[in-house]
């Protein structure tokens, strides 16, 4: 006699990924690799909200500042130190300026993102990055001074602004762009606010 076992579907009902409770076809809101029930999906698009803007309120402007300058300061003194140390110009060793600068602002405000945070760093890593030109500038211009036996020094601090200029302009052509640009677009990004994607 055979034994014969009556066929069991087990259909497991989708669950919502926050109270759990069992969803209908038409009551499940996907997020990623989860679904949530309406309510949940509502709370948790609120939380999110609100933790984005919290991200862009209470900077601490001067905390951020100091963290852009040191940034700028470590980076503009790398590329020095390796120009000075390998008699070449690593132009694109220029770039860590932008990545310092933007992380150091991100970091010293504490993680909170503005656009205010954005222009100062643009702001600090194009400062920085003039200054490391004029350091590699004045390495090149004095040792070329020292060869041809002059006394004469280009000095850092500069004189005036219109030494700084002239020693920059020295050798500023297309690859400082360049590189200005990139310096320019990371310290800007970095410290982007969270924009949510529309809902």
């Amino acid at each position: 006699m055979a034994d014969e076992t009556p066929a069991t579907t087990t259909s497991s009902a989708t669950r919502c990924g926050r109270c759990q409770s069992a969803l209908g076809e038409r009551e499940r809101i996907a997020a990623g690799d989860r679904v949530f029930c309406r309510t949940c999906y509502d709370i948790l698009k609120l939380q999110v909200k609100n933790g984005v803007a919290a991200m862009s309120e209470g900077i601490n402007y001067p905390m951020a500042a100091v963290g852009a300058l040191l940034g700028g300061i470590v980076g503009a003194l790398a590329w020095w130190g390796v120009t000075v140390l390998t008699k070449i110009g690593f132009g694109l060793l220029a770039v860590v300026i932008g990545l310092l600068v933007g992380h150091g602002t991100l970091r010293f405000a504490g993680g909170k993102r503005s656009v205010g945070l954005q222009i100062m760093s643009v702001a600090v890593g194009t400062l920085s990055f003039l200054v490391a030109v004029y350091l590699v500038n004045m390495t090149f211009i004095n040792e070329l001074l020292a060869q041809k036996g002059d006394a004469l020094r280009v000095t850092f601090p500069p004189a005036g602004l219109a030494m700084f200029y002239h020693v920059i302009a020295a050798n500023f052509g297309i690859m400082k762009l360049v590189f200005l640009g990139i310096i320019v677009y990371e310290a800007w990004f970095i410290p982007r606010p969270v924009k949510l994607p529309p809902a």
